[in-house]
């Protein structure tokens, strides 16, 4: 089966491009990156794998500059992400283009939970993000691209996670068009946008909202009543539950994944029905993100519409 995701590409004010749809996997883990890495990296390689040999083509590096992802590159990532045993915080981010918003991306914020850097945030995670563009989805079709989200899962030590159709752009580059963004997730309120760096370290054992294939840990599925309470909740047409493991859960609302259009039609509800079993247990996104009106973002998040 095949979906298709609206054409979105919104351009700063030098008519530069920022953002596009597509995809993201997302997962955040209570687990320091010593202890997540080598499962990290397994995952970026199952990635890495389903994609186009050359869709990963540029890393940022340590100064700042953005750097060919060539042999080289792929040697130093490596030690960043696995050899490197020092440091408090470990950050990648591989993207398709050297500028612009290339549907094909990889961002990770690992960190050394222990320190005492981070020891005032006691809801820090690691957490990580997989982009795909909606080409991918279209020519690959959604078995694929569900398979690739619950292979990743099956590698990592989660404890909330979710695949969602998206809007994409570099770490930051989102923030120009921000104005923009806010009217496209009040008419999308399916598409996703994540600050990785901001939510990660805030979010905990919580959930962020109801996405399409949403993941849930071993703590969250607890505070749910556990599976057979959950599927006995949840059930609706479309809506199934699977297990990854013994702990962790995959929960799919629906076939498709679906940006939803709050113009032509309401939030499915599945998504409405999670929401509301998960509003005890969500994260409040807040600080400086997103820096938009506190009513539109709880309704964006918990799948309310406009």
């Amino acid at each position: 089966m095949t979906a298709v995701l609206p054409s979105i590409r919104v351009a700063d004010e030098n008519g530069e491009p920022v953002v596009r749809e597509g995809l993201s996997l997302c997962f955040f883990m209570r687990h320091s990156h010593p202890v997540v890495a080598d499962k990290v990296w397994r995952a970026l390689e199952l990635y890495r794998r389903s994609i186009p040999s050359d869709a990963l083509g540029w890393y940022g590096s340590d100064d700042g500059d953005t750097l060919p992802l060539d042999v080289d590159g792929w040697r130093h990532i490596h030690h960043q992400m696995v050899e490197r045993a020092w440091g408090v915080e470990w950050l990648v981010e591989l993207t398709e283009f050297s500028s612009g918003p290339g549907g094909y991306q990889f961002e990770y914020d690992g960190r050394r939970l222990e320190d005492p850097l981070f020891l005032g945030d006691a809801d820090a995670t690691t957490g990580l993000r997989f982009c795909l563009p909606s080409e991918y989805l279209t020519s690959r079709g959604v078995a694929a691209v569900r398979d690739l989200a619950r292979d990743i899962a099956r590698e990592l030590p989660f404890s909330f996670g979710y695949a969602s159709p998206a809007l994409v752009a570099r770490p930051g580059a989102w923030f120009s068009v921000r104005r923009q963004l806010l009217e496209l997730l009040q008419r999308h309120p399916g598409l996703d946008l994540l600050n990785l760096t901001d939510t990660s370290r805030r979010i905990g054992v919580r959930a962020r909202g109801a996405y399409w294939l949403t993941f849930l840990g071993p703590t969250l599925l607890d505070q749910l009543g556990g599976a057979p309470e959950l599927a006995r909740r949840l059930d609706l047409p479309g809506v199934s539950l699977a297990p990854l493991d013994e702990e962790r859960w995959m929960l799919s609302l629906g076939e498709c994944p679906d940006s939803m259009d709050s113009a032509t039609q309401p939030v499915p509800v599945p998504y409405r029905e999670l929401s509301r079993l998960l509003e005890p247990f969500l994260l409040e996104e807040g600080g400086s993100w997103p820096p938009w009106d506190a009513n539109a973002v709880r309704r964006w998040l918990r799948r309310h519409g406009a």
